[in-house]
């Protein structure tokens, strides 16, 4: 059974036990599915000042809504279209500081200001990204991408297809 942790450590440190947590809600669990779900929700409940948190998984060539928490989003999102679709067509992490900068930006929530976007990689073939907003302006660091490309990184560890 999972229980809320409190988190008292320095960012870095909480960021680590976010991450065993990860480990430990995926440890035996085989559906894709069920763990993405999981992961939405253990960001969601960890991560503050952010009002979406997903994954857009790879199907037929373009991005499609996968397991999230928030409002409900856009449902499909061309490669090189907007934040996801860019950060899939390159490869690697787009952090916006501000999205309505943004060329292309596909607005799915007005409320959204800032936003960072890993892509999931399995054995080098992309499967899809994983997408956070929020609310603020400039809301996501480079500690922020660190451990987000880490906790994709563990649960890409243990993708099963």
């Amino acid at each position: 059974m999972f229980e809320v942790e409190s988190y008292r450590g320095d960012r870095s440190e909480n960021y680590d036990l976010l991450i065993k947590q990860l480990k430990a809600l995926l440890d035996g669990e085989k559906n894709s599915i069920a763990n993405y779900s999981n992961a939405a929700a253990l960001l969601n409940q960890f991560l503050d000042r952010i009002n979406w948190v997903g994954f857009y998984l790879i199907e037929d060539g373009e991005l499609v809504l996968g397991p999230f928490q928030g409002l409900p989003a856009c449902v499909r999102i061309p490669i090189g279209r907007g934040v996801c679709g860019s950060a899939a067509e390159m490869l690697e992490t787009v952090r916006v500081e501000d999205v309505h900068l943004f060329p292309g930006h596909i607005a799915c929530d007005a409320a959204s200001q800032s936003e960072i976007v890993i892509p999931m990689l399995d054995n080098g073939k992309l499967v899809g990204v994983l997408d956070i907003d929020s609310p603020e302006k400039n809301r996501f660091d480079e500690l922020d991408q660190k451990k987000l490309e880490e906790f994709v990184s563990v649960l890409m560890q243990l993708y099963k297809g």
